[in-house]
């Protein structure tokens, strides 16, 4: 009789045996990676194992839950928010419309304006982007504003921070077989979004998608290529121009990109409506 319960002894103990070995090997991992001065109890092992996250599979809850931390860190400590709440609506309508439209819309977006006269824009992962209050009054018309969003979403479609953090944890040599601790994650993308410019390649792939989605809103693809000509011929240019590829090539790039059976799009190109509205929302 004992014999029959063989089988099911063994099934019992491999579901036990499995997750002690998964354990087991996180608290290695980590074990491996501690100064042999600091004294970590096993509890703590097994927390900071459960915070561990690998950025090659990352999911897009956990990727979510880096932006919001990242997002917390940054606002009030790096930088302050208009606080025109009008002025927040009108670009998280501009941005949720072109949420519908990009290659990634299942996961949620928050448009901000950050308080600042200078021309900028950038984004971090999970769905967060940053608009200056510079760049809106810098604009001519709501489609050059919503190209610049556009492009913004682009990096978030592509997964440009989530790229640049693996590789600076790489380097910084903070990655283990593991993963990446959740806090040093935050960090570093606090690092990304504020000083650190993305890659060529991956600018070029934001401006493609960007005008790309641009049309598909229903905006003048070419307000894309006349906001950034008008940036490059201004008396000075702004300056996260100058650690971006060059921008001539990236107006040239972005041309082939306008789809000929849009071209009599002329969505969000009223300047006066524009200046109106802006406006009276920056005052």
């Amino acid at each position: 009789m004992f014999k029959n319960y063989l089988p099911q002894l063994r099934k019992n103990t491999r579901r036990l045996l499995y997750p002690l070995l998964s354990v087991t090997v996180v608290c290695g991992i980590l074990l491996s990676s501690i100064p042999a001065t600091q004294a970590i109890s096993i509890p703590e092992l097994i927390f900071r194992g459960i915070q561990v996250i690998q950025l090659s599979t990352i999911s897009d809850r956990q990727e979510v839950n880096i932006g919001k931390q990242i997002n917390d860190q940054m606002v009030g400590r790096e930088f302050r928010l208009h606080r025109n709440r009008d002025l927040a609506m009108y670009v998280n309508q501009i941005g949720q419309r072109l949420v519908q439209t990009s290659d990634r819309p299942n996961i949620p977006y928050t448009f901000q304006v950050v308080d600042d006269s200078r021309i900028n824009a950038f984004a971090t992962m999970g769905g967060f982007v940053y608009i200056h209050t510079g760049l809106i009054n810098a604009a001519d018309n709501e489609a050059q504003l919503a190209s610049v969003i556009a492009h913004e979403i682009g990096h978030i479609v592509g997964r440009h921070s989530i790229q640049q953090m693996r590789e600076m944890a790489i380097a910084q040599g903070v990655a283990s077989a593991a993963g990446l601790d959740t806090n040093r994650a935050v960090q570093i993308g606090v690092e990304l979004a504020l000083r650190r410019p993305n890659s060529r390649s991956a600018e070029f792939e934001a401006d493609e998608l960007g005008i790309i989605n641009l049309g598909r809103a229903g905006y003048a693809q070419e307000a894309a290529l006349d906001f950034m000509a008008k940036l490059l011929s201004s008396s000075s240019p702004p300056t996260f121009l100058s650690t971006h590829p060059a921008t001539r090539d990236r107006i040239e790039a972005m041309r082939r990109h306008i789809d000929p059976q849009l071209a009599g799009q002329s969505g969000g190109m009223n300047d006066q409506r524009y200046r109106q509205v802006v406006t009276q929302l920056l005052s």
